[in-house]
C-alpha cells in the first residue's frame, strides 16, 4: 500500500490519529498493531486507516508491524463510536482496549510436568504426595512441589524415573471449551417460553436488543443461558457483563456447572498474568464465553455473537472517571455495529430500557413468577413517626419483633443499610465542627472496627483522634446517625444470643473471604447478616425469610432526579433476598416518608404504579428518556479560577434549539481530592445530537494546564 499514507492511533490522549508513510515491502491492513516513532519514542498503535500520498509531505515510516492478530473492522468502528458519543479522543478509549501490551506475544512456553500411566517407577511417600496433592496437572515443577510439600529435584527425578511425562507448553493455559448441551436446570412453562423467545433473537444472527423483565428469583439466569448456549453453537463468542465480578463467585460457578468449564474471567482486580491470558485468548477467538465487569466490553472479540448485560440496571456499569461511559448503553451500540444480539436483564429495569421496550424498540420478554411454589415477600412499610426507635438505638420495634420471630424459627435475618463503618459523620459537642477529609468536601466516616476515621470518596484515612482537631477538646467527639458496625452492635444488644456478621466492603476481605461467608450463610451458621448494597448482588440464601430495612430513606436524599427510581430498585432487590426457597419471606421497610411514590408502590406490590408516576414526572420535566442529559465538571486548584473558567465557558455555549443550560453551580462535592470543582447541567430535547453539540462546545475553549473539564453524557451521578 505504498500509494497510501497509513493514518495510525495510539493509546494516549491526543485528538486524532496520525500520518505515517508505509516503507517498501511492509504491508499494513487496518487495525494491524504497528510500531512507529511518536516524538522521542517509539510506540505502539493501531492503523485505523489510510489516506493518499500525493508526494508532498516528508512524513516518518511505519517501522514494524507487530505479528499478532489485527483488530476486527467492528472493533475500530466501536472505538470511533464510543470516543464521538462520550466527548472523549478515540486514544483514549484504544487504551482501554489495549489493557494488557504483553497479550500481543505469543504466551511464553514452559516445562510442565503431569504423571505418567503406568510407569513402573517406585513409588516413595514423596513421589505419592505429588501424585495425591501436586494437581491440577500439568504444572510446573515449583507449582507442584509447593502444592505438594516436596522439593522441584524430587519432581524432575520422579520423572527421570518415568513416573511423569515432562511437556513444553504455553504459561497461559486455553480456556476450556463450553459445552451448550452441557448441563441445565429443568425450566418452568414460562422459563422455557422465555428462553425460547431470546434463542429465536439470537439465531437471527443480526442486531436486536432484548429486555428480559423477571420478578427476584424467576430464574433468569437459567434463561439467559439458554441464549447463551445458542451463540455458542453457532461457533461465536458470549459475553456476559455483571456489575461487580468479584461478588459473584456463586454465580461463576453455575456458568461452570451449565457449560462444563469455567468462564473466562474480567474485571479490574485481576493481575497482569490472568489478564494477559484472557486478552490474548479472546484476541484470537478460542476464549468462547467471557463473563465480567464492564471494561469486559473492550476487550478485541473477533467473533462476538451476544452481549447479556446482567441486573442492567446496575449503576456500576457507569464508568465516572477518565473515559465516561455507560457500558449497557455502549453494549447496545456494540450490538448495532457487529450486528449481533444484546440481552439486557433484571428484575427492576431502568426507565430508559422499559420505555425502549414498551415503545417497541426491544423485544420485551416478562418473567411474572417466581419457578413452583415460591411466593414473592411481603413487604410492609414502618412509619419511624409511628414506630421510633429507643433513645440512642435504630432498630424500630416491629424489626426487633420480627427478627426475634423468625430467629425462634431456626431461620435466617438480614438488616440493610447502605452505609459502611460505624457512623457517617463525627462531629464535636464542643465547638461544632465536622470531621472532613483534608482536601475534600466529605464528612469522614468512623470506623470504630479498625479504630479509623475514613473518606469514602478519596480513601484518605487517619486514626481516629482523642479530642477534636478545632478547639482541642478532649473526649468531645460524637458519632452521628448509623453505618453497619453501629447496627451490629446494636442487634448484638436486642439478640445476644444469634450469631451477627456484617458484609461490607470494609470487611469482606478477598475472594475466598467472600465465598466463605457465603458458604457460612447458607448453610445457617450466621443468624444475623448486617449488609451494605453488597449483600443484594448474586447470592442466594435459602434460610433468609427476614429482611429488616433501617434507612429507606437514604438514596431520597439530595437532588438526584433518578432518586426515585434507585431507591425502588434497590429496596425491591434487598427484600428480594428473602423467601427464596419453600419458605415464605417478609420485609420491612423503616421510613419517615411513607407517603413517597417508591415506597407507596413497594408496600402495595404495584411497579406500575411507580412506573407510571414516575414517568409522568420524567415527561413533565423532560429529563430521560423523554429528554436527554449531560454534565459538564470544571476543576482546577484555584477556587476563584475555577469559578471565573465555568463562568466563561456557558458563555461560549453554541446557540441551538432545544438546549437549556443550567449553572455553573457548587456540586455537593465542592472540593475533590483538592481540586475545586464546578458542575453545569445541560438538558436537550429528544431530537438533538448533545454528543456533537457538547464536542463543538467543548471546542471554544482552551483550558489552562492543570484545569480539566470532563464531559459527562447521560449522568448517573450528581456529586
Amino acid at each position: 500500500m505504498s500509494s497510501e499514507n497509513v493514518q495510525v492511533l495510539f493509546p494516549v490522549n491526543v485528538p486524532s490519529a496520525f500520518d505515517y508513510a508505509c516503507p517498501p515491502g511492509v504491508r499494513v491492513n487496518a487495525g494491524d498493531f504497528v510500531f512507529a516513532p511518536i516524538g522521542q519514542q517509539m510506540k505502539i498503535g493501531v492503523a485505523v486507516g489510510f489516506v493518499p500520498n500525493d508526494g508532498t509531505r516528508k512524513l516518518k515510516e511505519i517501522v514494524s508491524v507487530k505479528a499478532t492478530p489485527a483488530l476486527s473492522a467492528e472493533m475500530l468502528k466501536f472505538i470511533e463510536w464510543t470516543a464521538k458519543y462520550n466527548c472523549v479522543s478515540p486514544g483514549q478509549v484504544l487504551r482501554m482496549v489495549m489493557s494488557s501490551y504483553k497479550a500481543l506475544d505469543p504466551s511464553p512456553l514452559v516445562t510442565q510436568f503431569s504423571p505418567s500411566e503406568n510407569s513402573g517407577a517406585k513409588i516413595t511417600p514423596a513421589r505419592q504426595m505429588i501424585l495425591d496433592k501436586g494437581g491440577p496437572f500439568p504444572a510446573r515443577a515449583s507449582e507442584i512441589a509447593d502444592r505438594s510439600g516436596v522439593s522441584a529435584g524430587v519432581v524432575r527425578g520422579f520423572e527421570a524415573a518415568g513416573g511423569m511425562i515432562a511437556q513444553t507448553l504455553p504459561v497461559d493455559a486455553p480456556f476450556g471449551v463450553p459445552n451448550s448441551e452441557h448441563g441445565g436446570l429443568t425450566l418452568s412453562k414460562s422459563q422455557i417460553e422465555a428462553a425460547q423467545n431470546l434463542v429465536v433473537q439470537v439465531a437471527k444472527q443480526d442486531f436486536n436488543v432484548s429486555l428480559l423483565d423477571g420478578v427476584t428469583g424467576s430464574g433468569k439466569t437459567e434463561v439467559y443461558f439458554e441464549a447463551v448456549a445458542e451463540a455458542l453453537k453457532s461457533g461465536g463468542q458470549a459475553l456476559v457483563l455483571v456489575p461487580e465480578i468479584a461478588l459473584t463467585q456463586a454465580g461463576m460457578s453455575r456458568f461452570a456447572a451449565r457449560f462444563g468449564v469455567d468462564p473466562a474471567p474480567w474485571h479490574s482486580a485481576m493481575g497482569e498474568a490472568p489478564r494477559r491470558r484472557v486478552w490474548r485468548e479472546v484476541q484470537n477467538g478460542r476464549a468462547k464465553l467471557v463473563v465480567g465487569a464492564r471494561s469486559a466490553l473492550y476487550l478485541p472479540y473477533p467473533n462476538l455473537r451476544l452481549i447479556v448485560v446482567d441486573e442492567e440496571h446496575d449503576t456500576s456499569y457507569k464508568q465516572e472517571e477518565g473515559v465516561i461511559y455507560n457500558a449497557r448503553d455502549m453494549a447496545v451500540v456494540r450490538g448495532m455495529i457487529a450486528k449481533h444480539s444484546v440481552v439486557l436483564a433484571s428484575a427492576t429495569p431502568s426507565l430508559e430500557s422499559l420505555h425502549n421496550a414498551r415503545t417497541g424498540r426491544y423485544a420485551h420478554i416478562i418473567l411474572p413468577e417466581r419457578p413452583g411454589a415460591i411466593t414473592l415477600p411481603e413487604i410492609e412499610l414502618v412509619d419511624l413517626k409511628d414506630h421510633p426507635p429507643a433513645k440512642g438505638d435504630y432498630i424500630s420495634e416491629p424489626l426487633i419483633a420480627a427478627t426475634k420471630d423468625v430467629l425462634s424459627r431456626g431461620e435466617q435475618a438480614m438488616l440493610y443499610l447502605n452505609r459502611r463503618g460505624y457512623a457517617p459523620l463525627i462531629i464535636c459537642r464542643s465547638c461544632g465542627e465536622k470531621l472532613k477529609s483534608p482536601d475534600t468536601d466529605s464528612w469522614l466516616v468512623e470506623h470504630r472496627a479498625t479504630g479509623r476515621a475514613v473518606c469514602h470518596m478519596t480513601g484518605f484515612s487517619m486514626r481516629m483522634p482523642t479530642a477534636c482537631p478545632n478547639c482541642k477538646e478532649d473526649g468531645s467527639l460524637t458519632p452521628v446517625g448509623p453505618g453497619v458496625e453501629r447496627v451490629a452492635e446494636e442487634a448484638a444488644r436486642h439478640f445476644p444470643d444469634a450469631k451477627v456478621e456484617i458484609f461490607s466492603s470494609d470487611t469482606a476481605g478477598g475472594a475466598e473471604a467472600i465465598r466463605a461467608r457465603m458458604a457460612r450463610m447458607e448453610s445457617g451458621e450466621i443468624d444475623i447478616l448486617i449488609g451494605t448494597q453488597m449483600v443484594v448482588k448474586g447470592h442466594n440464601f435459602p434460610h433468609l425469610t427476614f429482611v429488616g430495612v433501617v434507612d429507606g430513606d437514604l438514596s431520597l436524599v439530595g437532588g438526584d432526579p433518578r432518586a426515585g427510581e434507585r431507591t425502588y430498585q434497590t429496596l425491591v432487590q434487598v427484600a428480594g433476598r428473602a423467601g427464596r426457597a419453600d419458605k415464605p419471606g417478609r420485609a420491612l421497610i423503616q421510613t419517615h416518608q411513607p407517603e413517597h411514590e417508591a415506597l407507596t408502590a413497594l408496600a402495595a406490590g404495584d411497579r406500575e404504579l411507580f412506573i407510571g408516576v414516575e414517568l409522568a414526572m420524567r415527561e413533565m420535566l423532560g429529563l430521560p428518556p423523554y429528554g436527554k442529559l449531560a454534565a459538564v465538571i470544571l476543576s482546577g486548584p484555584d477556587y476563584k479560577k475555577t469559578e471565573d473558567l465555568a463562568k466563561k465557558f456557558v458563555t461560549l455555549a453554541p446557540r441551538a434549539e432545544g438546549i437549556e443550560i443550567l449553572g455553573p453551580s457548587e456540586p455537593s462535592i465542592g472540593r475533590l481530592r483538592g481540586r475545586f470543582r464546578r458542575r453545569i447541567l445541560v438538558q436537550a430535547e429528544p431530537s438533538v445530537n448533545l454528543s456533537a453539540y457538547m464536542q463543538a462546545w467543548r471546542g471554544r475553549m482552551k483550558v489552562p494546564s492543570k484545569y480539566k473539564l470532563q464531559m459527562d453524557i447521560d449522568p448517573q451521578s450528581f456529586m
